[in-house]
């Protein structure tokens, strides 16, 4: 059975005018021209020292680019991007009449207003959905985010740190983030230096959670000398962010005991492997 839930924490951010992929292409981690109806892209805009500030959901009709993107920084996001306008042909718009849906185990029925495909991540992501006519969801914002945990896809500030979180620490190369072949954008020098010189010294990995959930930035421990930092989490599944070599056996965090649990998708040096 399809599951439809409503994400009233994420919000559209519309462009339009003529110079608006190009305009998006020279600022975000991933290649903006692939997006085109039926086909999103997952990106990320960052500092010009490549740490993370923001990700967002790329969709592509005949005349407009949406992002799908954390509603809270909305209004972040509009001046920063505004700044970078220059002399390019664009528009920035909120729309706070599209709901972002997303929908997972199975084909979702969409209302002929829908803006959707296929999450670019993961294919058990299922699919993500911008309309103007939601209707009644199947399911609730909770089961989403227990399935998204159990997948290890991160979920904006709740699990990334602005200014700090480098992208390959988060699992953009796997899950289709990030573009190696595009050329330039904010940020890039640093994100293929991490790449091509295997600079990453943690990871984004989801753990189960054994106690009373963590709140998020709980100090991770083993042994009482801090190896991470404790991020999202719901009922007994969480995101972490570990150093490499704490990836397998227990951990601590407040008084719950962390077990990490590396996903199949996630490529990790031979040393800290996990099966």
């Amino acid at each position: 059975m399809t599951e439809t839930a409503r994400l009233d924490d994420r919000g559209v951010i519309e462009i339009t005018g003529v110079d608006r992929v190009g305009f998006l292409q020279g600022l975000v981690s991933n290649d903006v021209a692939l997006a085109a109806p039926g086909n999103a892209v997952w990106s990320a805009l960052l500092t010009a020292q490549g740490k993370w500030l923001a990700d967002f959901f790329v969709f592509a009709t005949p005349d407009r680019l949406l992002l799908d993107v954390e509603r809270a920084q909305i209004p972040i996001l509009l001046p920063k991007l505004s700044r970078f306008r220059l002399r390019a042909q664009v528009v920035l718009a909120e729309r706070p009449d599209l709901a972002v849906l997303v929908a997972w185990d199975g084909v979702p029925t969409l209302s002929a207003d829908a803006v959707a495909a296929p999450d670019p991540r993961l294919p058990e992501a299922g699919t993500r959905i911008l309309t103007e006519t939601p209707g009644t969801p199947s399911a609730s914002p909770a089961e989403w985010d227990r399935h998204r945990l159990a997948l290890g896809l991160p979920d904006g500030s709740r699990d990334l740190e602005a200014e700090k979180t480098l992208l390959l620490e988060a699992g953009f190369d796997e899950l289709n983030g990030v573009s190696w072949t595009k050329g330039c954008y904010m940020g890039q020098e640093l994100t293929a230096r991490t790449r091509y010189r295997g600079l990453i010294k943690r990871r984004l990995v989801p753990v189960s959670v054994d106690g009373a959930m963590p709140p998020p930035g709980t100090p991770v421990t083993r042994d009482g000398a801090e190896v991470g930092t404790m991020r999202s989490g719901r009922d007994g599944l969480g995101l972490a962010t570990l150093r490499l070599g704490a990836l397998s056996g227990s951990l601590e965090a407040g008084a719950a005991t962390l077990t990490p649990r590396p996903p199949s998708w996630m490529r990790l040096p031979e040393a800290q492997a996990v099966t």
